[in-house]
């Protein structure tokens, strides 16, 4: 017997037209759901403390929420995936105020480091990197809960960041609910870095942050064009727990008349069964999204990136878990724009992963 939100998820799908004008006022995407009647629930983590070159990500949810009503809802693969049910929760003001609040003080501080660190005035921004730290476990601590809670009541859960450091709470509830996964990156960065600028939780350390969960058996990362030492040293001592599919990599593959296709059969090879897909929107070409927070030339089509995520799931595999960061708003409603139809596909490709939609030529595959 269906619960009382499956009924009114049901009866929302046979009153809504998704040939109508898009409604602005509505939820995300202009459908009619609430999160309690989704199957799938969008997270928005308004943070971006730990940036170190340009600011907005924080206002990522926002623009996205807010571009997502004026796009169209048919997709070839997935004919019926707006039925899924798909909504954001609100943006939280709490958080969004402290991440202004730490902001502030964290910008002063690099400044200070960028500096050289001089002594006059030194003693102002000794306690900064603790503060920003504490608040760092704070959100992993909330997110954890709050991400728990809906996997528990059967949801689907994307995050959608602000910066990458954001979604660290939630690969720790899915860690207490697998017994091992990987991670696909897709990403300008490494994000392998130790404690950057002294914060623990920084944007620059998530995947060394995940890679302190036991479960977390692969990391592959996909797009990287810009890497410290430290972190090729982390990769190569890594025994192939991390494979990095660097883009200069892609390209020559692609140069030397390898297919698109034969390159991501070689990225899905190195996946485990159950998959979680962090998606930096800087690993595409910044052209695409130029408002993001540390952008860097190169950078894969955003077909590319969506065959990529297509062919994960074609292959067999789960996606677990997926998250969207640094989408920083910009000058353009373009960056909401590309960010809002890259959130709608991870979300139903996730779904279908998970058995929640149907997709074409799945059952030949």
């Amino acid at each position: 017997m269906q619960d009382s939100s499956a009924k009114s998820r049901q009866q929302k799908i046979d009153s809504f037209d998704p040939n109508a004008v898009g409604d602005a006022s509505g939820g995300l995407f202009g459908l009619p759901f609430t999160p309690a009647e989704a199957q799938v629930v969008v997270v928005p983590v308004p943070w971006e403390v730990t940036v170190s070159y340009s600011a907005g990500t924080a206002q990522g949810p926002a623009a996205i929420h807010e571009a997502s009503a004026q796009m169209d809802l048919y997709d070839p693969d997935i004919p019926d995936a707006w039925k899924l049910g798909l909504a954001m929760e609100d943006i939280d003001s709490e958080w969004a105020a402290e991440s202004t609040r730490l902001r502030t003080l964290a910008a002063e501080y690099i400044g200070w480091l960028e500096e050289g660190r001089p002594t006059k005035g030194g003693s102002s921004f000794q306690s900064v990197p603790a503060q920003v730290t504490k608040a760092g476990k704070d959100l992993l601590t909330w997110l954890k809960e709050k991400t728990g809670a809906l996997l528990d009541a059967g949801k689907g859960v994307v995050v959608l960041g602000g910066d990458h450091s954001t979604p660290l709470g939630y690969m720790h509830a899915l860690a207490e609910r697998h017994e091992e996964f990987g991670i696909l990156q897709i990403d300008a960065h490494c994000d392998l870095r130790v404690a950057y600028e002294g914060f623990e939780y920084s944007h620059a350390s998530i995947m060394h942050n995940a890679l302190q969960l036991p479960q977390v058996k692969k990391l592959v990362q996909v797009g990287i064009r810009d890497m410290c030492q430290q972190e090729a040293d982390v990769i190569a001592q890594s025994g192939g727990r991390v494979v990095m599919f660097h883009h200069r990599f892609l390209r020559e593959e692609q140069y030397g008349k390898k297919s698109w296709k034969k390159v991501c059969g070689k990225i899905i090879a190195q996946l485990p069964q159950k998959v979680y897909l962090s998606f930096d929107i800087d690993g595409l070409d910044p052209k695409l999204c130029p408002g993001t927070g540390t952008p860097v030339p190169g950078g894969l089509e955003f077909e590319e990136a969506l065959y990529l995520i297509r062919a994960v799931v074609r292959s067999g595999r789960q996606i677990i878990g997926c998250d969207l960061n640094e989408v920083g708003p910009g000058d353009t409603d373009w960056n909401g724009n590309v960010g809002a139809r890259l959130l709608y596909q991870m979300a139903n490709w996730m779904a279908v992963s998970q058995g929640r939609l149907k997709a074409t030529g799945m059952e030949t595959e």
